[in-house]
């Protein structure tokens, strides 16, 4: 049989390749889409990229977070509320260094320094 024609009848007895599972596709990244105003989309960093990089804690994070948007959403209520929040966070630093402990309550840990 000519090579060629060996090769047509041979085709047709080659296994059929199984189909592979497709992978199913990676979830959006919370920074790739937005829940809410489109506020906090308008600056160059994510906030809270920010609060998770400067290692703020919820007191002084929520702070950022006013301060951040105050000029495209809440005007001077957002400017209130960020004030609201670092009068707590100057009161528990007060109040543990009256203690003589040290104020630990602005900072979580997220291992590194």
């Amino acid at each position: 049989m000519p090579k060629l024609q060996a090769s047509l009848h041979n085709h047709g007895n080659r296994r059929k390749a199984k189909p592979q599972p497709q992978s199913e596709p990676a979830p959006p990244r919370a920074n790739d889409r937005q829940v809410g105003g489109a506020h906090y989309k308008a600056h160059r960093y994510e906030t809270w990229d920010v609060i998770l990089d400067w290692n703020l804690g919820y007191l002084d994070g929520n702070a950022v977070k006013y301060l951040s948007r105050w000029r495209l959403k809440g005007g001077l209520q957002d400017l209130k509320k960020a004030r609201h929040y670092i009068d707590k966070l100057i009161e528990t630093v007060e109040a543990a260094q009256a203690n003589g402990s040290v104020p630990d309550v602005a900072v979580h840990d997220r291992g590194t320094k």
